[in-house]
């Protein structure tokens, strides 16, 4: 069958977009890794230039009051927002975290780190803004296809937004956990976004509905989603150890973790034991593409168990700490996208059983 060009062209734009959210989230993990998260303390500006300075000279002798006034300003405005809202308890914490009021030295290596973040974070909104475009010629075929482009375009912008607060608030963790969540939202919307678009021309193998399979697989992605906010929990309790210690003595931070760290432990053995289960159920359906997925899967949940086995007993290296963020969102990305080449494969019979059921 011959694929249209506007397919193929909405099927490349649709996986480069999110490769490159991907990207971003990697690299948004060597920012914290490397504690350059403040290294630009305004934005979308850094220090108030479009291209960061690159010696301490260029700057103001005042930056750090400049910076932090701005800071707190722009977090008040934002807490007297949330109250009226009726979110008291995050606005109460917004203005009692005391790093709001905590200014870092200028590095510039930091610095630039954190620029190359929101570079590759300008590309990304360029990407998802070409979605849209390319989704234009579904609006009379699918109109789904062009929805699921226009709300990733517009969660991007809500993404931006959420990373200047993150900036603002000085990585309060209510903030960095809720920015992770949009991206795992993000990549759920786009990847749904490339499949749905192909219905018409992919050939699916038609495959019987196992009993209670799609429960299984929303709770192990369920689960995950969950893992990765503990991660993003224990990230924070790493960065107040680490700063304590004034980032000396890096063997002996794990052991002064909280209840958050064991609890995160051991939630992996649970997601290891309840994917295996699914792997397993999955390699018995007749269809290549889902035992693949079954496979895929389980590569990424054994990378990421060694990852968090290097992180908890090899001193948390920096290097493995993108590595294991990243990971973890891949993982939650195809056990997504496993949802959905499941249900289209299961369609033709929950269609036969169901005919009341739409596609």
């Amino acid at each position: 069958m011959i694929v249209p060009a506007f397919v193929r062209r909405f099927r490349l734009i649709g996986i480069v977009t999110v490769v490159a959210v991907y990207i971003l989230i990697m690299v948004g993990g060597v920012v914290r890794s490397t504690g350059s998260g403040m290294g630009c303390p305004d934005w979308p500006k850094c220090f108030g230039t479009w291209i960061p300075p690159t010696q301490a000279s260029q700057l103001p002798a005042n930056y750090k009051e400049i910076y932090t006034a701005q800071r707190v300003a722009k977090n008040q405005k934002l807490a007297k927002t949330l109250q009226r809202l009726g979110f008291k308890q995050v606005a109460g914490e917004i203005f009692a975290h005391p790093t709001q009021y905590i200014e870092t030295d200028f590095n510039v290596t930091k610095t630039w780190i954190e620029y190359v973040n929101r570079l590759v974070g300008a590309l990304i909104g360029v990407f998802v803004f070409l979605t849209v475009v390319f989704a234009l010629p579904y609006w009379r075929r699918d109109r789904s296809v062009f929805w699921l482009s226009f709300w990733s375009f517009l969660l991007t912008g809500v993404q931006g937004y959420l990373g200047s607060l993150v900036v603002s608030t000085n990585l309060l963790p209510i903030m960095v956990t809720i920015h992770m969540g949009l991206a795992l939202l993000i990549v759920a919307l786009l990847i749904y976004a490339v499949i749905r678009s192909q219905r018409e021309t992919a050939t699916s193998e038609p495959v019987p509905v196992a009993p209670a399979m799609p429960a299984w697989l929303w709770l192990i992605t369920l689960l995950t989603f969950a893992q990765i906010v503990l991660g993003t929990q224990v990230r924070e309790e790493v960065d107040i150890v680490a700063s304590t210690a004034n980032y000396l003595n890096r063997t002996a931070w794990v052991e002064q973790l909280g209840n958050v760290f064991k609890v995160h432990r051991t939630f992996s053995a649970l997601l290891l034991l309840l994917n295996a289960y699914v792997a397993y159920r999955l390699y018995q359906l007749p269809s290549n593409q889902l035992r693949r997925m079954a496979l895929l899967n389980m590569g990424l949940i054994g990378l990421e168990i060694v990852a968090g086995i290097t992180l908890a007993y090899f001193a948390l290296p920096a290097l493995v700490q993108p590595i294991h963020l990243t990971v973890a969102t891949v993982l939650f990305g195809t056990q997504f996208l496993t949802i959905v080449l499941y249900s289209r494969a299961t369609k033709f019979e929950r269609q036969a059983a169901y005919p009341s059921v739409v596609a």
